[in-house]
């Protein structure tokens, strides 16, 4: 009976996620779209923040505390950036990838276009949805955030964030779409560097922003589906052609 009981949840965990997929393709339907069902993560980290306190040091002209003891920090070396966690690592901007997937267990999925599928919008705030974008020869960090910017009004952001210097990511465009019910609302945007803190990006408000009654109004079942697409910018291809 054990056996029968564990095979079943088993199998109803099957259907569920299937059922979730078939939900996403059902209001993106464009060919050749992915779907990434993405469960919500709890962060860790929400004390003062490793790059805010990196920021304030700089501001007074202290530079952060080197890790392993070092006497000179390298410049060429920069700080975990994945939202979740006050990780102590730093590496050079080429390993950030593999130290996401190997320690954070984040995911990537490649496509021109995805579908974002984030599940249980109702769990308390603060609640972080990450993956990365494989599109164009690059790697993209797409983090959807559920936050008290204002005690007892939770919003979400969404933005993408380009594992690259900010001048790479002037090259990309990238666009979030919310699709249900006969109603479609989208944001097109230049993706932010991954050097720049993903914090700051929220607070400055330079990302999608929703409130709960209009993420209610997109959502399906607690499950919120966002269609990605990342382009190389116009300006990027003219001066290419030029």
């Amino acid at each position: 009976m054990l056996f029968f009981t564990q095979c079943f949840g088993a199998v109803l965990d099957l259907i569920h996620l299937r059922f979730q997929h078939y939900k996403a393709k059902r209001v993106f339907s464009a060919a050749g779209q992915l779907v990434c069902v993405v469960n919500p993560t709890h962060s860790l980290k929400y004390a003062p923040t490793l790059c805010a306190t990196a920021q304030a040091s700089t501001e007074q002209g202290i530079l952060p505390p080197c890790h392993h003891h070092e006497v000179v920090h390298d410049p060429q070396l920069v700080p975990c950036t994945c939202p979740l966690f006050s990780c102590p690592w730093e590496g050079h901007l080429e390993v950030v990838v593999s130290h996401l997937r190997q320690t954070h267990r984040i995911n990537i999925l490649q496509g021109a276009e995805i579908v974002f599928l984030a599940t249980d919008m109702h769990l308390p705030a603060p609640t972080d949805w990450i993956i990365m974008h494989s599109c164009l020869g690059h790697q993209f960090l797409l983090v959807l955030r559920k936050q008290e910017k204002y005690e007892g009004h939770p919003q979400f952001f969404a933005t993408m964030m380009l594992i690259g210097t900010p001048s790479q990511a002037n090259n990309f465009t990238y666009r979030l779409e919310l699709n249900r019910n006969q109603r479609r609302l989208k944001w097109e945007a230049t993706p932010r560097s991954i050097l720049e803190c993903v914090d700051s990006v929220f607070s400055d408000g330079d990302c999608l922003v929703l409130n709960t009654s209009l993420a209610q109004l997109f959502s399906d079942n607690g499950s919120l589906a966002i269609g990605i697409v990342i382009t190389t910018s116009k300006v990027h291809s003219s001066e290419a052609e030029m």
